[in-house]
């Protein structure tokens, strides 16, 4: 539970099943975390270039680009800070 010297957490959850993602948000916001929903590989690396993360939870089994792909995206942009995975 976020307190109130605490800042809230950036959370990007990525996910192709709505349903999960709605399940995220409704428990991580109620916590007082900003969440960010994203349904793709693509658009979860696209979202990390706005705006970093605290932490990013991410589906394996998506179609397209699987979450093994983007965690080796992630990875590779030496920009980024390392996620743990």
């Amino acid at each position: 539970m976020i307190t109130p010297s605490s800042k809230p957490q950036r959370i990007l959850a990525v996910d192709d099943n709505t349903d999960n993602l709605f399940l995220l948000q409704l428990a991580l916001e109620q916590e007082g975390h900003e969440i960010t929903l994203v349904d793709n590989g693509q658009a979860a690396l696209a979202e990390i270039e706005i705006q970093v993360p605290d932490l990013i939870l991410l589906d394996v089994m998506m179609p397209g680009m699987d979450g093994y792909e983007v965690a080796r995206r992630i990875r590779q942009n030496q920009k980024l800070p390392l996620f743990p995975f």
